[in-house]
Order: structure tokens, then C-alpha cells, then sequence
């Protein structure tokens, strides 16, 4: 490819999507009170869940400038023309800081650092559009403008057990006004340009799921009648990730796929470390992409 795509762990794609388009994918690192680990992938979900019910602290932080330089090296080495780096919401780690700091320091160029203003999936689905279109040849500037167009058309819908955890990690945004009354509801929490606000307020874990399910499928519908830059409008995309929670996330994706029959793609996956230390075990959220990310209209996998 002309054109190298890289991101960080927290897009949580699916390993063989990344073998077959070939995406570099730089690790975020986490670490508890006992141990500093290296990358959250040493650091795997059912450790985290054990560390937070013991009520262990787990904290985490982005890649660095020495490691993305090292990456955009690597990638111009191996022949690239031109490297996308794209990373998770600014608002939410220094990640995306440093991946800017090492293209002025590596080759600024032809280098394009894009923050996401999303996660997982979210990020996830344009990781996936942009190495699709540079599979196919196309350019650095091409392929950023599509990345960048899929990654504002995603709708990133949760539900936490408790706002304890975004709050110790300050990552709770405008959601903050639910906390006088965390202890009596299951909120609905919503990524919105970055930035985790309030969505609505629910009683039980249930409901909230319920909700979730209610609103994947509007955010589908609704947006499908609106023009879409990549993709077939009436296939959108969609996610399902948890923490400690695999029978609600595959109720919900079975539940949606039910009522989006001509979904075009469907990942279910857990979150690492960097993710779920500040959503906490139980943690259930929706990606939407209306339209889908692929340009053919079809998603070469069925996850």
C-alpha cells in the first residue's frame, strides 16, 4: 500500500481484519498499585475485572512519542508513501498529542495525525474505511477524508454500573450531574465530538439495555435516509462491546441484528484495560455507523 494506516489498541479491531489490511497497532499501557505493565495486551479484561472488585486501583496511559516515532519509521522503511495515524479522542488521553509530536519529528510531510473524537469501534470503523481505500491505492489525503468523515458519522451509546470509575479517572464530562443520583439509577452515557456526556436515566440494568437496544436501532434508521460519503445507507455497522458482561452484549447485538436484518457488519468484543478501567465491570456499549464503513458496501469479514 502507498499509504500506512496506524492506530492504538483502544479501536479494539478484530485481529484477523488487522493481519489482512495490514493496520500497525501501537498499545496503550496500564499498570495497578503492584505491577507496571508495558501494553494493556498483557493486561487482559478478566485481570482488570478482578483488580477493580477488589477495589484495586488500575490506572492507565497513552503510547508515547519514542513509540509512534518508531512505528512511522517503520512503515516509511517497509515502503509507504504516506502514514494516516489515527487515535482515540483527544479529550480522553494524550495518545493522539503524542502521535502529532512524533510525525513533526519523523517525516510531518507525509504524515497525518487524526484525533478520532471517538473509541473503540467508533475509532474502530474508520481504522477499517481508511485501510480499505488505501488497499485500493488511494493517497494520503484521500484516505485521511474518509477516515475522518466515518469517524464523525459514529454514535457511541453505554451503560455503566456506576460512575465511580470515570470519575477517578476524570473522564466523566458533562455526565457529572448524574452523580448525586448514581446510587439510584443505571446511566445511559453517550461519546459526543469527544466528550462523554448524559444521555438519559434509567432504573435497572435491564432497562438500560432495553434503551440502549431502542436507540442503536433509531440512529440507524434515522440517519440511513440521510446521504452517506462511504457505504450502502441501509446496511449500517455496528458494534457491541462490554467489560465483564457477554451474555448482555450478545443479547443486545442479537437484538439489534433482529431488527436491523441488513446490518453489514457486527463485531461483539470485550475492552482491554484502557477502556474498561474507567467504565467498570458490567459496562455495556453500542456502536452505530450508519451506512457502514466499507466503500465496496460490504464488510470482507463476518466476526
Amino acid at each position: 500500500m502507498s499509504v500506512a494506516v496506524v492506530t492504538d489498541s483502544t479501536a479494539y479491531l478484530p485481529a484477523r481484519r488487522v493481519e489482512h489490511y495490514g493496520v500497525r497497532v501501537i498499545p496503550l499501557h496500564v499498570s495497578t498499585e503492584a505491577e507496571q505493565y508495558s501494553d494493556e495486551t498483557s493486561f487482559g479484561p478478566g485481570r482488570l475485572t478482578e483488580q477493580l472488585r477488589r477495589g484495586r486501583r488500575v490506572t492507565t496511559s497513552g503510547a508515547t512519542v519514542a513509540e509512534f516515532a518508531a512505528a512511522y519509521r517503520a512503515a516509511l522503511d517497509a515502503g509507504a508513501e504516506g502514514v494516516l495515524s489515527i487515535h482515540l479522542s483527544g479529550e480522553l488521553s494524550g495518545t493522539v498529542d503524542a502521535a502529532r509530536t512524533a510525525a513533526r519529528e519523523v517525516a510531518p510531510s507525509v504524515i497525518n495525525v487524526l484525533d478520532s473524537r471517538s473509541v473503540a469501534m467508533g475509532l474502530g470503523f474508520a481504522v477499517l474505511a481508511a485501510a480499505e481505500l488505501a488497499e485500493g491505492g488511494a493517497g494520503l489525503q484521500e484516505v485521511t477524508g474518509v477516515a475522518e468523515r466515518v469517524a464523525a458519522r459514529g454514535t457511541i451509546l453505554f451503560s455503566v454500573q456506576t460512575l465511580e470509575y470515570l470519575r477517578r479517572g476524570g473522564r466523566i464530562g458533562t455526565a457529572s450531574a448524574l452523580l448525586g443520583t448514581a446510587l439510584a439509577i443505571k446511566p445511559l452515557l453517550r461519546l459526543h465530538d469527544g466528550v462523554i456526556d448524559a444521555a438519559e436515566k434509567v432504573r435497572t440494568t435491564s432497562a438500560a439495555v432495553r434503551r440502549l437496544e431502542q436507540l442503536a436501532v433509531e440512529v440507524a434508521t434515522t440517519e440511513s435516509t440521510r446521504q452517506s460519503p462511504v457505504g450502502d445507507p441501509h446496511r449500517p455497522a455496528l458494534a457491541v462491546h462490554h467489560l465483564a458482561a457477554p451474555g448482555r452484549a450478545e443479547t443486545l447485538a442479537r437484538n439489534i441484528r433482529g431488527r436491523l436484518p441488513g446490518c453489514s457488519d457486527c463485531v461483539v468484543s470485550e475492552v482491554g484495560a484502557t477502556i474498561g478501567a474507567h467504565i467498570g465491570p458490567g459496562s455495556v456499549g453500542v456502536v452505530v455507523l450508519p451506512g457502514g464503513w466499507s466503500a465496496t458496501g460490504t464488510a470482507p469479514f463476518d466476526d
